[in-house]
């Protein structure tokens, strides 16, 4: 299901690099696939979100609520992960 956030497209497999979606609203959207390099997404609620094999490198989640999301296989290179929010967060095979 697409759904439209500060103007972006969020879908599986979406190019949101760069991206600023700061505190918004993503819980359960589906970011398998997508590219979210350098992205902004400080204070936003990813809580169930599937950003499994996405590439999150560089991206900024300070504060985000990552509570149940599945980031399985997700690259998170230099991502500022300070101060997130984690419980039941999958992070099988992902590379920090």
């Amino acid at each position: 299901m697409t759904k439209i956030v500060n103007g972006y497209k969020i879908e599986p497999g979406a190019d949101l690099s760069g991206a600023i979606l700061r505190e918004a609203d993503l819980s359960g959207v589906d970011f398998r696939k997508a590219k979210l390099v350098r992205a902004d997404l400080s204070n936003a609620n990813l809580k169930n979100a599937i950003l499994r094999e996405a590439d999150l490198t560089g991206a900024s989640l300070i504060k985000a609520d990552l509570r149940f999301a599945d980031f399985t296989s997700a690259k998170l290179s230099e991502a500022n992960l300070v101060w997130v929010k984690l419980l039941s967060t999958k992070f099988d095979y992902a590379q920090f």
